[in-house]
């Protein structure tokens, strides 16, 4: 990779944090959402100026996300630019009691698809994580709104102490709910994730093994996400070619993500700035940044990671290495393969 043409790199998925603003207080959020907008978020015109500076390096997966994209007034005009552009608009609502109205408006402004959070099979379990009661009643109304309006949805499940030993729960209640596609991420500890929250490595790769085993027999398909071990796995699994699902880390490699005020991160649990497209373009940030250049050269992984036979499917995930190592290029501190 440290020698291809850096004219022929661009991001696959683009992540656009549009706000912090959010009516959740998440114990995991990377974000540390917060109830009022920040004042400096880019403004409409800079939003859809992004929007061109997209268009002008790929045609991805764009991903509105938060805190909650319905906090801002403009998120319908800015996506609906995105989806003329050619774009795969997919918008992450968190915290919103979702309305008709609401899906009317975003199937007249592109939306493809809507993701849902649900980090329980139980409102116990998914209310305590995210700090609100009724949180769970919340994503069954939403949900049962997608179904009548014919709306496709994923379910997003963030992988913690709290659940671990409930996915294969809340795979089955994703399924008869009508997901179209389940995805789990596996914690990072960056913003109000802690450390303290994370399963052990040893939990980590048995939970990797049953998702896998889940992912198997699953009518929808099973991503995983910030897990790059994942791709190890199945590659194990299926003796060399990797299953649906499977990839190993995307930061700054075919992803990148735009926070509210228009910084560039490798992925948004990497709290290292490459750029800002209010002073760069992001096709300048994306393919020559050192910080994603570097993300890019697997040749430049340290410790085990480095001597890893799966280091160019895998990689490790950067962002953990640098939350427990503060060195992104250092080894995966929660595989415990050798």
């Amino acid at each position: 990779m440290a020698t291809k043409d850096r004219s022929d790199i661009a991001p696959r998925v683009v992540v656009w944090e549009s706000t912090r603003a959010c009516n959740y207080a998440c114990a995991h959020c990377r974000a540390t959402a917060q109830k009022q907008p920040d004042p400096h978020q880019l403004t409409t015109q800079e939003a859809l100026h992004m929007v061109d500076q997209i268009a002008a390096l790929c045609n991805p997966v764009f991903i509105v996300s938060g805190g909650d994209p319905l906090q801002r007034k403009d998120v319908f005009e800015v996506a609906s630019y995105a989806s003329r552009l050619g774009f795969r608009v997919v918008m992450s609502p968190s915290g919103s009691d979702l309305s008709q109205k609401t899906f009317e408006k975003m199937k007249q402004a592109g939306v493809r698809m809507i993701s849902l959070s649900l980090d329980g099979a139980t409102a116990a379990t998914h209310d305590n994580f995210r700090n609100v009661p009724g949180a769970f009643d919340l994503v069954m109304s939403n949900i049962a709104l997608a179904n009548v309006n014919s709306f496709p949805f994923r379910i997003n499940t963030t992988v913690t102490q709290h659940n671990y030993k409930a996915i294969e729960p809340i795979h089955k209640l994703s399924v008869e709910k009508g997901a179209v596609e389940w995805d789990i991420f596996m914690l990072v500890p960056t913003g109000r994730g802690k450390i303290n929250m994370e399963i052990t490595p040893q939990q980590y790769e048995e939970t990797l093994q049953t998702i896998y085993q889940l992912s198997e027999s699953s009518p929808i398909p099973v991503k995983v996400t910030c897990a790059p071990q994942y791709t190890r796995i199945a590659t194990q699994q299926t003796k060399g070619k990797p299953a649906r699902g499977s990839r190993g880390c995307m930061a700054g490699n075919g992803f990148c993500f735009i926070s509210h005020v228009g910084d560039v991160f490798g992925c948004g649990f990497l709290p290292l700035r490459a750029g800002s497209i209010r002073q760069q373009s992001l096709k300048e940030i994306y393919q020559q940044a050192p910080l994603f250049v570097e993300l890019r050269n697997h040749q430049l992984l340290k410790g085990k990671c480095g001597k890893c036979n799966y280091s160019m499917i895998c990689g490790g995930c950067r962002a953990r290495a640098f939350s427990t190592k503060k060195d992104y290029l250092e080894e995966e501190p929660y595989c415990i393969f050798k």
